[in-house]
């Protein structure tokens, strides 16, 4: 896994930091020392190894003071001490199944907790034996599966006796842990003394981290950006021949945003997914999309049948849906189905079990089309879901959530979660297309108290990042230590084998992408620069109106208004968001595209007359220089401007339209309805004024394509005659 030198590390604690380095910490109840012991002087060659196990309380003595170091230990014996290092809950676990082993044997919970944790086996005729001496090949099994110790490479061991387990000999061998009888031979059935387990552990723990890391790649919002997943294969490829067991994680918004989805509705997106061997997903907004159409939600049930890795949801209730009958269960599932939807999913990685559930912004009751599918409660689900997966023994638990970093706090988002529900390690976010570099952590709840860390992770959206996430828990499944980065896919070759899985499907977009919509344009629609050769007026797209930024935010108002209801007085486009021209002539799917490229979403939001002139003041602020955030505006909307003044001081006037056709001068106390990008309402550009807006709660993403919203409204034209109007003026220059 490759971190950025930026990667954030925390230490929880000086006991963490003991983990971190290899040291055991322990705290059982604390029993006899060695000193203590009436039979173990200092002579004795395990002398020090008894003292710091007993000092820990690993080791035990007998009743009448003595450890006897010179008898044989059994296996039950060593079952006890291994779970003691391990901390297992030896109260609760399940029967181990073996006929020769009562509940009165005083080793029973310790043997029961191994089973449980597949530690340990017993033999082909399902006895342990706990009374049985233990031998040096049994022992180096037990304690190579307990602690998680594998040979440091693929060399043979020197002894010629060696014909089982030499894997697990080996890895105590190549540690110092264990070492021949002679230079040649192990004695692999030689009986094992009290004195030398107690070495063998001791030596064991030196090299003992009893910290788990969980290896995590995610995505969200790829927004059926097929051509990004060739770049994406590599990169999950390479992660995955430094780490096989690193987990594959989708939060939702997977489908909608390109012609890939138009033409495919997400079957080529499901296929790439399944190249890439994704391990679970959850559904975002987007996902429900289709449900408004005649066919309903059956898009998105074939998405569901196409998948070979399972779907979690703890707050979407498809039961009022027949399409989804069969598909769906409420029940947590440790052996989950391919194609599947489940409350949540228990991973198993490297004997750990990993709890992994989803959670759906409620947004989409309103800016998708989810039909009779409905949506609970998100605080309240996660905390039966993590209580669930408690009960099931799961400590390490991962929120696939589609709620949004920072979104509208009034509904619903990821830092909220993170306060209010204990016990989430991981949440893996999507929605809001946050470009979090590096994991944000949450270590207090929402009175501002202290909690156990929770990690909030997101990687943006269309493909452009895979983001990674190296997490380490202690032995009782809290987090101790992380590192987490953005993978930008733009810099990765294309796997071939996935190129050659994207031929058709590109093919047919290709061809799509090349038919013409319905419009045409008397005139090329053009998105200047000042560098453009031959622009001898110096106009461009980021610091003049222009008739296709015009046509943009009238298409922009004009959907906003009739999606929501709302009177909506205006809506505006960051010139930086306009980014090529189009043609003289029919106009093509393609360059309506390549217009917006970025899979921007339409967004409501409610801001005061005084937020308005503060953010016109932003656009206009460095003319006659060029800014990505120049805004253009929608129809019936008047922006007058003073460029000879100071900036932040050259708005001069702001007119609208109102519904009766009266032009009306904004109020600095009055609050409107405005439309904008996505970008835009979350402050990008430089907008502060929109950001806190936006955290306040005041914006709405209402999940609508805009290059989808442009095609319709040229559509509804049919003859474009390019035009400018006087919506932004400079009046310093009348």
């Amino acid at each position: 896994m490759k971190f950025s030198k930026s990667s954030k590390i925390f230490l929880a604690s000086a006991t963490t930091a003991a983990l971190a380095s290899s040291v055991l910490v322990v705290t059982p109840q604390q029993t006899q020392a060695a000193g203590s012991f009436s039979d173990v002087s200092s002579s004795d060659s395990h002398y020090e190894a008894i003292l710091k196990l007993a000092d820990l309380g690993i080791i035990n003595g007998f009743p009448d003071g003595t450890y006897k170091s010179h008898s044989d230990i059994t296996r039950g014996q060593v079952a006890t001490i291994l779970a003691n290092i391990l901390n297992l809950d030896t109260k609760n676990a399940k029967d181990p199944g073996f006929t020769d082993l009562k509940k009165s044997n005083d080793h029973y919970g310790a043997i029961a907790a191994l089973k449980e944790a597949k530690i340990i086996n017993g033999y082909e005729d399902n006895t342990f034996k706990s009374s049985e001496k233990i031998s040096r090949v049994h022992l180096a099994v037990m304690i190579a599966n307990a602690l998680k110790i594998h040979p440091k490479d693929k060399e043979s061991l020197p002894f010629t006796d060696v014909t089982l387990y030499d894997e697990e000999i080996k890895a105590l061998f190549d540690y110092g842990i264990t070492v021949g009888t002679t230079a040649t031979t192990f004695d692999p059935s030689k009986n094992v003394t009290r004195g030398q387990a107690a070495s063998f552990l001791y030596r064991a723990l030196n090299v003992y981290d009893s910290t788990f890391t969980l290896s995590i790649m995610h995505s969200n919002d790829t927004h059926s950006a097929v051509e990004m997943a060739p770049k994406r294969a590599t990169a999950v490829k390479e992660i995955r021949s430094a780490n096989p067991d690193a987990l594959l994680l989708d939060a939702g918004d997977a489908n909608t945003g390109t012609l890939y989805y138009n033409e495919f509705k997400g079957q080529a997106d499901v296929a790439f997914m399944n190249y890439m061997k994704y391990d679970a997903m959850t559904f975002g907004n987007h996902e429900f999309d289709a449900g408004s159409t005649p066919e309903g939600h059956k898009a998105l049930v074939d998405f569901i049948n196409s998948a070979d890795f399972p779907f979690v949801t703890s707050n979407v209730d498809f039961s009022a849906d027949e399409k989804f009958k069969g598909l769906f269960t409420d029940l947590i599932s440790s052996e989950p189905e391919n194609g599947k939807i489940y409350n949540g999913i228990i991973k198993e990685v490297n004997g750990e079990k990993i709890g992994i559930f989803g959670l759906t912004t409620a947004e989409t009751a309103d800016i998708s089309s989810p039909g009779s599918v409905t949506f609970k409660n998100y605080i309240e689900e996660a905390e039966k879901a993590v209580k669930a997966f408690e009960d099931l023994g799961v400590d390490k638990i991962i929120a696939l959530s589609h709620l949004g970093f920072d979104d509208n706090p009034a509904i619903d988002n990821d830092i909220i979660l993170a306060e209010s529900v204990d016990g989430i390690d991981v949440i893996v976010g999507g929605h809001s297309h946050t470009q979090l570099n590096e994991p944000y952590l949450v270590d207090t709840n929402t009175k501002g108290e202290a909690k156990e860390t929770t990690l909030i992770v997101q990687a943006a959206n269309a493909s452009n990042y895979l983001g990674t996430l190296d997490v380490a828990f202690d032995d009782k499944g809290v987090v101790v230590s992380y590192n987490g980065e953005l993978l930008n896919l733009g810099k990765y070759a294309d796997d071939q084998e996935a190129l050659k899985l994207l031929e058709p499907y590109k093919k047919q977009v290709d061809k799509v992408g090349g038919a013409e919509i319905n419009a045409t344009t008397d005139a090329a629609l053009t998105s200047p620069r000042v560098s453009d050769e031959g622009n001898t007026e110096q106009l461009s797209v980021r610091k003049n109106e222009t008739a296709l930024g015009n046509l943009i935010t009238d298409g922009m108002v004009d959907k906003a208004r009739s999606f929501t209801g709302k009177d909506v007085i205006m809506a505006v486009q960051n010139g930086g968001g306009i980014r090529a021209s189009i043609d003289e002539g029919p106009i093509t799917v393609a360059e309506v595209i390549k217009v917006l490229p970025f899979a921007n979403t339409l967004a409501v939001m409610d801001v005061t007359g005084a937020e308005l002139k503060a953010t016109f003041e932003t656009s206009v602020g460095v003319y006659p220089g060029e800014n990505g955030g120049f805004l253009h505006v929608s129809k019936g909307v008047k922006v007058q401007f003073d460029s000879s003044k100071p900036a932040g001081e050259r708005i001069v006037s702001i007119t609208y339209t109102d519904a009766q056709g009266k032009e009306v001068e904004l109020d600095d106390t009055t609050t409107y309805t405005i439309a904008t990008n996505a970008f835009t309402a979350k402050g990008g550009d430089g907008f502060d004024v929109l950001a806190k807006a936006y955290a306040e709660g005041r914006v709405t993403d209402l999940g609508l394509s805009d290059w989808e919203n442009f095609k319709e409204h040229l559509e509804s034209i049919g003859t474009i005659t390019p035009a400018t109007e006087g919506r932004i003026v400079d009046v310093a220059k009348k």
